[in-house]
């Protein structure tokens, strides 16, 4: 029950973690396009960035819940290999102290030094998918090597052969074929977006 207790007064400030590292890869992402995001973000964009940058991509959520399910079964791994000095080491737990302590203590002590670990390697994590994300698509736009996949229709029955590069709740930020301009579009100004080239549903 305590340890319920504990996860649970944890949780609002591990989403608060998240909300600032999703904030923070996506500011990242759009300044090496030369867009200051969070002009165009709502409430809404932030509070739910962590969730959008997670499940953008399956290697990228793969790899976040790998990392949670390891650094949750850390304490037990650690404990259940106390003589394991290499592994402690790895970790950077070489504590001679700790062989004095309870079995609780332990955990807690563990646990601790998990949760600490956790949040670097998902800053890591987050802030080196912003830099590389953001490299990848300004340089496939200066070089003229994007895939426009996307079809933009808009309310005036205008429509544009795009490369989606990112959306939220109020706007589209593209470029369109043969032209390297960022455009940014109200989402009231579109119609509909056609996705024109489905990988996952091609033959």
């Amino acid at each position: 029950m305590k340890n319920i207790d504990k996860i649970q007064s944890l949780l609002p400030l591990g989403y608060l973690f998240l909300i600032l590292l999703g904030i923070a890869k996506d500011s990242i992402f759009y300044y090496l396009l030369g867009i200051n995001i969070i002009r165009y973000s709502s409430i809404m964009d932030i509070l739910i960035s962590p969730i959008a940058a997670v499940t953008s991509h399956p290697v990228f959520f793969i790899t976040i819940a790998a990392l949670f399910i390891f650094f949750y079964n850390l304490p037990q791994i650690l404990i259940k290999n106390e003589d394991e000095k290499w592994i402690h080491k790895m970790f950077g737990m070489e504590n001679e102290n700790i062989s004095t302590l309870s079995e609780n203590e332990k955990k807690e002590y563990y646990a601790n030094n998990s949760i600490s670990f956790l949040s670097f390697f998902l800053l890591c994590l987050f802030l080196g998918y912003g830099v590389a994300d953001g490299i990848s698509v300004s340089n496939q736009i200066k070089n003229n090597t994007l895939n426009y996949n996307y079809t933009l229709n808009y309310n005036d029955e205008k429509s544009e052969n795009i490369y989606l590069i990112g959306s939220n709740t109020a706007y589209y930020f593209y470029t369109t074929k043969g032209n390297s301009t960022i455009k940014i579009a109200p989402v009231g100004s579109i119609k509909n977006l056609e996705l024109t080239k489905n990988r996952m549903l091609e033959k």
